[in-house]
């Protein structure tokens, strides 16, 4: 839509998109409301300023719009920054921020760590919430945390909200130790109860009833 604004005006705008999508040799990025248009393809391997310098040489380029910007390489970001910087052309990439583990992707790290702005598009999940995850499911539409961190097939992925997600991945509840067995010891016989020793009886002396004898006088 963006791009779309730029060539009513009769600007001239240059759309990358990744390679690894692609289904023919031509890209063409879609947008969520159908409007659809060519774009350049690009691979890890490119040299992204490079290939924008000389094209903005042959006619003044307005914008460049990259999307599937997950893709990039670190290098690559950079080279758009200096796009921005150097030759004053606007750059505005689209993609994901983490993939399916919710671990950040290079490219995209890289441009959360130096682009001028962040703008983030909303998804939502299908209980209604923010979708902020991508979960990735097996054929069987079982979701899987392993294997490479990039899979060329779009309809393995869905979005998700930060909850749902760990549901659906095994991640919640979380896994509690075992509680350490405790030794009991039940008495089902009843005790037999202590004697009490027999307490003696206090000695009790009794004066004998006997009369002293008179004193006598001298």
């Amino acid at each position: 839509q963006a791009a779309h604004n730029y060539m009513e005006r009769g600007m001239r705008t240059l759309m990358f998109t990744s390679a690894l999508y692609a289904k023919a040799e031509d890209g063409r990025i879609t947008s969520r409301i159908g409007i659809n248009s060519p774009a350049e393809l690009y691979s890890e391997t490119d040299d992204l300023h490079a290939r924008i310098k000389q094209e903005h040489r042959k006619a003044k380029i307005s914008c460049v719009f990259v999307d599937e910007a997950q893709f990039l390489t670190k290098q690559q970001v950079w080279q758009l920054a200096r796009i921005a910087d150097r030759l004053d052309i606007p750059v505005l990439c689209y993609g994901l921020r983490t993939d399916f583990r919710g671990e950040l992707f290079p490219g995209s790290a890289e441009l959360l760590a130096i682009a001028d702005n962040l703008r983030e598009i909303r998804t939502i999940c299908h209980c209604g919430r923010k979708a902020t995850m991508v979960v990735r499911r097996a054929p069987d539409g079982r979701a899987i945390m392993s294997g490479a961190q990039i899979g060329i097939e779009k309809s393995m992925y869905l979005s998700l909200c930060r909850l749902h997600w760990e549901e659906e991945t095994g991640s919640w509840p979380a896994a509690r130790p075992k509680a350490k067995p405790i030794l009991k010891a039940v008495a089902n016989k009843k005790t037999p109860a202590k004697r009490k020793k027999p307490s003696k009886a206090p000695l009790r002396i009794a004066a004998a009833g006997i009369k002293a004898p008179p004193r006598t006088r001298r």
